[in-house]
């Protein structure tokens, strides 16, 4: 490679996606993130976690993890992508980041995506009902000739943390020794050992009928216990991402209340274009079962005659569930589009963030 090339080539942007368990970094126009980190690190979980304590410090310390130990790069005069959660991503959290990586690291630029609105780049399409199923929830925002329909937003507690309680609250009851079940054990359990099961086999569950149980497994832990996986919590513990009751926020009835807060002429594109992404939304079987649990939904006297479409349909997008909209994020900021970033000069003079539903970049953007 010429010299000229690698001296005077722009920077590659840095493309983050934060989120509650894990954080996956890289750089845009690759096809994955180079890491996926917990994001647990030092202390960092406080940060997504919402808590005040030493929130700027916290911030420093995990961006130079991610620059020095992670990427080999050095942050000043270098543009900065975060895909983030529109609903979910409290304010103090962007304005502190963007404090910290202005001010302490003097990086170049800061571009804010919306997760729901990028990962439909991956797809080339530019409608669709993206539901995102982390680990703190699940969040659903339809996206119409990209543009987000947040009146229509839902979000419930349904994710992998929801799952991780029901496996630590049955295995403790089966007898196994609570200080041996660490987060990072009971992950390793649902991700090796759990399924969801068919609506079927659930709805038998439910009533209480007789089933032939799947097979129990042993799971070792630190090469000393062993902890036996009853085989109705392999396949029932993610049936509390499918309560049913009187409230009906299940992860299918919030899907269906996303699409009736949308206007008709549009519900029957959505309901044909849902798109899953998210950690938890990798595990076997929650596809094939949000399928079945939709088109029973739909045909229910309750809301047959509210909806007005007739089946439901899913993508699978080019990359895995937990990183799909990091890849979003990779491919809008190899485009121009990151020409409309914040960039530090313009934060100096206006030192604000501004909200999604509250956006004027007019003072922050680069000019241009």
């Amino acid at each position: 490679m010429p010299l000229f090339e690698t001296v005077f080539q722009e920077k590659p942007a840095i493309v983050m996606e934060i989120g509650s368990a894990y954080t996956k970094i890289g750089f845009c126009g690759e096809a994955h993130p180079r890491f996926i980190l917990p994001t647990e690190i030092e202390s960092i979980r406080d940060v997504l976690m919402k808590t005040e304590k030493n929130l700027y410090d916290q911030a420093v310390d995990f961006f130079n993890k991610i620059f020095f130990d992670y990427l080999l790069v050095s942050p000043k005069d270098r543009k900065i992508s975060f895909v983030e959660s529109t609903i979910a991503t409290p304010t103090i959290i962007r304005e502190c980041f963007a404090k910290v990586l202005f001010h302490h690291y003097e990086v170049a630029s800061i571009l804010f995506l919306p997760l729901h609105l990028v990962s439909l780049s991956t797809l080339a399409i530019d409608t669709a009902l993206v539901v995102d199923i982390g680990y703190k929830e699940a969040v659903v925002i339809p996206v119409f000739n990209g543009v987000q329909i947040l009146k229509a937003w839902q979000a419930q507690p349904l994710g992998g943390e929801s799952v991780h309680d029901e496996i630590k609250a049955s295995l403790i009851l089966n007898g196994v020794k609570e200080e041996i079940l660490s987060e990072r054990v009971i992950e390793d359990i649902k991700v090796r050992t759990c399924f969801v099961t068919k609506q079927s086999r659930a709805l038998a569950h439910r009533n209480n009928e007789s089933l032939q149980s799947c097979p129990d497994v042993d799971y070792p832990v630190d090469g000393s216990d062993v902890i036996k996986i009853p085989g109705n919590l392999r396949e029932f513990a993610f049936e509390v991402l499918f309560p049913e009751d009187n409230d009906h926020l299940g992860l299918p009835y919030i899907i269906i209340d996303a699409i009736i807060k949308c206007p008709v002429d549009a519900r029957k594109e959505l309901a044909e274009n849902i798109l899953l992404i998210g950690g938890t939304s990798s595990i076997m079987g929650i596809k094939p079962r949000l399928r079945d649990e939709l088109r029973s939904l739909i045909k229910s006297d309750f809301y047959k005659d509210r909806l007005y479409i007739d089946d439901v349909k899913f993508h699978n997008a080019p990359a895995k569930p937990n990183f799909t909209g990091w890849l979003g994020g990779s491919i809008y900021s190899a485009t121009d589009l990151i020409s409309n970033s914040i960039t530090r000069e313009n934060y100096l003079k206006h030192p604000k963030i501004p909200d999604w539903i509250f956006y004027d970049g007019s003072s922050t953007r680069t000019q241009g």
